[in-house]
C-alpha cells in the first residue's frame, strides 16, 4: 500500500511518464503543473482516473482543484489515503 510521499510521488512519476510521456527528470515537487509540465484540465482528470486505480480510493476532484505543483498532488494523495 502506497502511503509515504516518496512512494506516492515515485507512483506519480510513473503515472506521468507512462500517461503523458513527460520527462521523469522534469518531474519534480516544485514543477508546477500547467506552466512547467504543460497539463491541462484532460490530463489532471486522466490523473486522478489513475490516482483511484493506483489507490483503491474514491478520489474527490475538489481536493485537487487547488494543487498547482506535484508536491501540491503528493500533499493531496498522502491527506487522502492517511485521513
Amino acid at each position: 500500500m502506497i502511503q509515504e510521499r516518496e512512494q506516492i510521488l515515485s507512483a506519480i512519476k510513473e503515472i506521468m511518464v507512462e500517461l503523458f510521456e513527460i520527462d521523469e527528470q522534469a518531474i519534480t515537487l516544485e514543477a508546477r503543473l500547467y506552466e512547467d509540465l504543460d497539463f491541462d484540465s484532460i490530463d489532471a482528470v486522466d490523473m486522478i482516473v489513475r490516482l483511484k486505480e493506483m489507490t483503491g480510493k474514491a478520489i474527490n476532484a475538489e481536493d485537487f482543484k487547488a494543487t498547482r505543483t506535484i508536491g501540491d498532488v503528493v500533499e493531496a494523495v498522502y491527506k487522502m489515503l492517511n485521513t
